[in-house]
């Protein structure tokens, strides 16, 4: 009944089952709905799709929470422990109120024009996943072990350090603490107060470090000590007892963009430019005679951008393969491309982002620690050059305050309540949202496309390697040596020839011996 695929399957979260049927040696077949991503695909920006809201919204109706069931306060049992009249009712109605919202939801997608983008991507992306979880990936715990009191080191020096610079010992993470050490004793200025005190977050050390040490010696340590309690002593402790390996969850229902997010571990956050960041790749290991690869899309959003801003400059500047910070630097800067230096490509990195983001004069100042008059003249002048993109920007927020949404490449759905909001920070915030989720959303709509393509090429021509992480526009496999020379050209070629724009996609692709090398 679960292998037959004729026999059409709905659930919710049906991942969760996929996986656990799957180590039970049962392939689940014929899965037609998931009613968590049919919710979430008719409004992404929800902030939840869990069966009871989305029982509460569709059907106007309460359903039993598993935790009633299981007990909660210190009298929690697992489920095979219960009493079976309770089981089998919390199981029929789950199962009755998922089949209802199915009959309710699957017309909808098809009314919203939704059925394609559920259908042909997030439907099979979530087997794609699935296998992706199961997969895992191993991890060096002497390197971790051995970094971490390296780490314990380091932060016990800096510990030192904050208490000279403050010249008396204090509890370092008592946000109270500090802010007397700061604000009453050193008499820096007061940036924002919370309901308690003084703010110390990093906005406000990110300010002070201009004027004094101490606040720049915090962020170091606070950084340090989040890497070191959320993934260098975490790391080893998530380690499934049978696999040898971590089993991050992968979420398809969570941004509102429609990228992935990933959850114990968090696989996005971990620093990608610093040494530390590098050091926790590094215990991200291949099984011997095997390694990693990892093949990670260039510039995408911005080839996004030159696609839908049919811009003439960007699309000549990626279809002649040139260095498109470089380019912008040119234009901006009125240089000849061999006169950019180091510095003024940096900057024209800062603008070509900032304006996929949405970035005000205001915001730009602060990221190039300039003037917002010269912010303003760069991004004046950045638009004199690229007109396509100015008239996509502004087509983007009429469209945005017409309809009340915004849409990718593939349909992909943004609702934003507040484009007319009369409190300029909420609308200008839902203004970067309509110029950026078209852009992020549609490379989100293409690095799940080349994960179906890829898995199926993996299948088809039976290779032994592994699909084993997903990190924004980057994929990460476990490829046995003798594979290397078919798996890579493959892969490159299906991410490359994914989705036709009109400039080409581009994807870097490297193997080495663990995930810090490949970068």
């Amino acid at each position: 009944l679960l292998k037959d695929e004729a026999l059409k399957k709905v659930g919710q979260n049906i991942k969760y089952e996929w996986i656990v049927l799957r180590r039970y040696g049962i392939e689940l077949r014929g899965i037609q709905c998931d009613t968590m991503i049919a919710s979430y695909l008719l409004n992404p920006t929800k902030h939840n799709h869990n069966l009871g809201e989305i029982a509460r919204e569709y059907l106007d109706r309460s359903v039993t929470d598993y935790k009633e069931v299981v007990g909660v306060g210190g009298k929690e049992v697992t489920f095979d422990q219960i009493d079976f009249g309770r089981a089998k009712d919390y199981s029929c109605e789950d199962a009755d109120v998922t089949l209802q919202l199915a009959h309710l939801l699957l017309p909808k997608l098809t009314e919203g024009g939704f059925k394609d983008l559920f259908d042909q991507v997030e439907m099979p992306l979530l087997i794609v996943l699935a296998k992706v979880e199961m997969n895992g990936v191993k991890i060096d715990i002497d390197l971790l072990n051995e970094y971490s009191k390296e780490v314990e080191g380091q932060l016990q020096q800096k510990e030192e350090r904050i208490h000279a610079l403050a010249g008396e010992e204090f509890n370092i993470n008592s946000s109270q603490q500090l802010g007397k050490i700061l604000f009453d004793k050193l008499k820096l200025p007061v940036v924002k107060r919370t309901k308690t005190g003084y703010s110390t977050d990093v906005d406000v050390l990110t300010k002070l470090s201009l004027q004094h040490e101490l606040p720049l010696e915090i962020l170091a340590y606070r950084n340090l000590n989040k890497l070191k309690s959320t993934y260098i002593d975490v790391l080893p402790k998530l380690i499934h007892p049978k696999t040898g390996r971590i089993h991050t969850s992968y979420n398809q229902t969570v941004t509102a963009t429609g990228r992935l997010s990933s959850s114990d571990p968090n696989l996005q956050n971990i620093p990608i430019r610093t040494d530390e960041g590098n050091r926790i790749r590094q215990a991200f290991i291949p099984e011997k005679g095997w390694g990693i690869v990892s093949a990670d899309y260039s510039q995408i959003e911005l080839r996004i951008l030159a696609h839908l801003s049919r811009d003439e400059t960007l699309i000549e500047a990626f279809r002649r393969d040139e260095d498109i910070h470089a380019r912008t630097a040119s234009e901006i800067f009125g240089v000849p491309m061999e006169k950019v230096t180091p510095a003024m490509r940096r900057e024209a990195k800062v603008i070509n982002f900032g304006i996929i983001y949405g970035m005000s004069a205001y915001g730009l100042s602060q990221q190039l620690a300039t003037e917002p008059k010269l912010a303003q003249a760069y991004i004046d002048e950045y638009f004199k050059k690229y007109t396509g993109v100015q008239a996509y920007i502004e087509n983007s927020l009429q469209e945005a305050r017409q309809k009340g949404y915004v849409t990718t490449l593939l349909h992909r759905r943004r609702y934003l309540p507040d484009i007319h909001s009369p409190n300029t920070a909420i609308r200008q915030a839902s203004e970067r949202m309509a110029i950026n989720t078209p852009l992020q959303g549609t490379a989100a709509d293409i690095i799940k496309l080349a994960m179906i393509r890829i898995q199926n090429r993996i299948e088809e021509l039976s290779l032994s390697t592994k699909m084993i992480m997903q990190v924004h526009d980057e994929l990460v496999f476990e490829t046995p040596q003798e594979e290397l020379q078919k798996s890579l050209p493959m892969i490159q070629n299906e991410m490359e020839t994914v989705m036709e724009l009109s400039v080409p996609l581009k994807v870097s692709i490297h193997s080495g011996k663990n995930w810090a090398e490949v970068h």
